[in-house]
């Protein structure tokens, strides 16, 4: 047997640190030549923007390659100097490297019929010449190999039962707060996931009662507030392993998050002193109530209306895609308070107040009635259409005390909504890696574990080098967002890349599968619906790679 050792490239840090000043003069290329096409008079262009969709949206997924690569190398010089940068380490490390820099070279899927190509740019070979440096070639060259894929295959096996396959990077206190999760997950979650699935069952309020006493809902809350005040970095632990467990129990938390930092970056100290504690207790339950029928993303066309009545607003509209409206005691309400405009500028955030329902009875409130919408996947919290005639909410509720603001408040969530949305998309793919591992070398055929075929083992590997690089990248965005720097941007990219790692891992594990990835009995079949819906909420991969675009087109300004 040939030393496994050989498989790893010799200076492998040093080869991926040359690499980067090739893949940043690569982005650097990339931003003129869309210049070029979307500027006029020296300014962006929307319409341009729109017209070149494409070049736009190549040149963000080029951008979150290269910031993916440099989290990794980040990320490995990290473990190298704390002595933990192992075996399988360095594996993930030269796989990833080898499989980016070819695919930032000759293509990156964007979806499965959709292949972004430095051409799509207008950068020609002259262009993409400048990533032929020799640590670039090697990597390319002897990166990911099938050697190297079957290697780390092996070793995930003889690490099985561990949360991660490589070391996060983490500290020590982040790594205790998953092992808690992990093992909720395990014991709560996961031995009945499949069945609230097929039977389209709301998640029992027992759990929910367990994640308030556990701190999920109160996680990044500051302590003045009731909350525990930890780093969005324990914020995406959490969503990960949750999210591993069953996508609507990691998706829980996510409301909370979105209700917390509306009120902490818009609300009066009033507002916080009264909702902060109950939502960090899971006494109140909130949900995010934005979206209106034919709105989708284009929010500043919203039409729901709220109207003074004396000191407090009638609401009159409907709203659509709402998570867990039943169950809940407070709305997140996006309305028009302005009637005279038809853009952002007219729209409030309310923390609109409504009795929990249930099965029998999910919307008892006066003035409010809604009907479930059935759904492909993602079914623990049900969807619901929602309309509102004549509802009231408290004028103590309009969010901040003064009207005009929703829209603002709202883009100041969607930095923690994104960055928790990558890491649920992290444990989605998670959960289907180590379902498929399972099932491999269970499998048998022609007389061995199907685990053994280098097809089967490759698809393995692949997954846990993807989960690693999108959870580098979610972990920055992160730290950004805890060092109080802006990171709209980084948030975004974790949130692309991560949603295509777990649609690649749900689908490549239904493969593993075979045949049995298609009975409804198997738990794979449920991964692949919830992973479905990752690259649509929290901003369609489309939206997301226009907003990243337009976003580096501005950073990288002289």
């Amino acid at each position: 047997m040939s030393d496994p050792q050989a498989t790893i490239l010799s200076n492998l840090l040093a080869l991926t640190a040359a690499a980067l000043p090739a893949t940043d003069a690569l982005l650097d290329a990339a931003r003129g030549a869309l210049r070029a096409r979307v500027e006029v008079d020296g300014r962006v262009s929307s319409k341009s923007v729109e017209a070149e969709q494409f070049a736009a949206h190549t040149f963000s997924w080029v951008a979150t390659y290269v910031e993916a690569l440099r989290q990794m190398h980040r990320w490995a010089s990290d473990l190298n100097a704390e002595g933990k940068f192992g075996e399988m380490e360095q594996l993930i490390l030269q796989i990833a490297f080898g499989e980016y820099l070819w695919q930032l070279y000759g293509g990156i899927p964007m979806s499965q019929g959709e292949i972004a190509r430095l051409q799509d740019l207008g950068l020609g070979q002259e262009g993409q010449r400048v990533l032929m440096n020799e640590a670039v070639q090697e990597l390319t060259q002897k990166g990911n190999t099938e050697a190297a894929r079957s290697r780390l295959c092996i070793l995930m096996q003889e690490r099985e039962g561990v949360a991660t396959f490589g070391a996060t990077g983490l500290d020590e206190e982040l790594e205790m707060v998953r092992d808690q999760f992990r093992r909720f997950a395990d014991d709560k979650v996961v031995p009945f996931a499949h069945e609230w699935h097929l039977k389209d069952e709301l998640i029992p309020m027992a759990i929910i009662e367990e994640m308030s006493e556990l701190g999920v809902f109160g996680l990044t809350i500051p302590e003045e507030y009731g909350g525990f005040g930890f780093p969005k970095a324990a914020m995406c632990v959490v969503s990960e392993e949750l999210s591993r467990g069953y996508i609507g129990v990691g998706s829980l938390g996510t409301r909370s998050e979105i209700a917390a930092e509306l009120i902490l970056c818009g609300g009066t100290e009033e507002q916080k002193q009264k909702w902060l504690p109950e939502i960090s207790a899971g006494t109140t339950l909130p949900t995010a109530v934005f979206t209106e029928p034919n709105t989708g993303s284009d929010l500043g066309s919203l039409r729901t209306r709220a109207v003074k009545d004396g000191e407090d607003y009638v609401v009159t509209g409907n709203k659509t895609w709402i998570t867990h409206a039943a169950r809940t005691h407070v709305m997140t309400l996006l309305a028009r308070t302005d009637p005279s405009t038809d853009n952002y500028a007219g729209l409030s955030m309310f923390l609109a107040e409504k009795t929990p329902g249930d099965v029998a009875d999910p919307f008892p409130t006066d003035g409010m009635t809604g009907g479930e919408i059935e759904v492909l996947g993602y079914r623990g919290m049900k969807e619901y259409e929602l309309g509102f005639d004549g509802f009231k909410v408290k004028g103590e509720n309009l969010l901040g005390g003064v009207e005009g603001q929703g829209f603002k408040q709202l883009m100041q969530t969607f930095e923690s909504a994104r960055i928790q949305t990558a890491a649920r998309a992290i444990g989605v793919a998670q959960c289907a890696m180590e379902i498929a591992m399972k099932y491999a070398q269970d499998r048998k055929q022609f007389g061995k574990a199907i685990i053994n075929f280098p097809r089967v083992s490759s698809k393995l590997a692949m997954m846990a080098v993807e989960i690693m690089v999108a959870r580098q990248l979610t972990y920055h965005s992160a730290h950004e967002k805890d060092e109080g720097r802006r990171c709209d941007l980084e948030a975004g990219m974790a949130k692309l890349l991560g949603a295509r790692v777990a649609w690649a891992a749900a689908d490549n594990g239904l493969q593993i599968h075979g045949g049995n990835g298609f009975a409804l009995e198997y738990p794979i079949s449920r991964v692949l619906c919830d992973a479905r819906i990752l690259n649509i909420f929290e901003g369609a991969a489309e939206i997301q790679a226009t907003v990243i675009a337009r976003r580096l087109l501005e950073v990288g300004r002289n």
